[in-house]
C-alpha cells in the first residue's frame, strides 16, 4: 500500500516539475544566451528575489529527490527479473557443426608470407 502511494506522489511531483520547468523563462532567453553571450548575467553574479516558479521548481525537485530515495528503499527487498531466470545463458554446445572463421574453405589462397612478392615480382626498382 505504500508503495502504491509513493508511486502515485512521485508521478505527479514529475509531471508537476516537469511543467514547471518548461514555464519558466531562461536567464538569457536570446539566441546569444544559449551560446555564452548574456552579457552583464554572470554565473556566480548576483541575483535578485526568487520568483514563486523558481520556489515551485526547487520544491518540486526536493521532492522528486525525497520520493526517489523512499521508493528505491520500500523496493530494495524485492528480487530481480534477472533471478527469475531458469538457466543461465551459455554459449553453443562443444560438439556444434560450424567452421571456424579462420579455417580452409577450400580456397587455395594462402596469405603473403613474402614481403617482395607484391606487383613488382619481387624486384625493387632504383628510381
Amino acid at each position: 500500500m505504500l508503495e502504491i502511494i509513493l508511486t502515485m506522489l512521485h508521478i505527479v511531483v514529475c509531471l508537476f516539475l516537469v511543467f514547471v520547468v518548461l514555464l519558466q523563462s531562461g536567464q538569457a532567453a536570446d539566441l546569444a544566451g544559449a551560446f555564452g553571450g548574456g552579457g552583464s548575467q554572470t554565473a556566480l553574479g548576483m541575483r535578485g528575489a526568487a520568483t514563486i516558479l523558481q520556489k515551485l521548481t526547487t520544491t518540486a525537485a526536493i521532492l522528486f529527490m525525497l520520493t526517489s530515495l523512499s521508493l528505491g528503499i520500500v523496493r530494495r527487498t524485492e528480487t530481480s527479473i534477472i533471478d527469475a531466470l531458469e538457466a543461465p545463458i551459455s554459449a553453443p554446445a562443444q560438439g556444434s557443426e560450424q567452421t571456424p572463421a579462420g579455417g580452409d574453405g577450400g580456397s587455395g589462397s594462402q596469405p603473403d608470407s613474402d614481403p617482395g612478392s607484391g606487383q613488382d615480382g619481387g624486384q625493387e626498382s632504383d628510381r
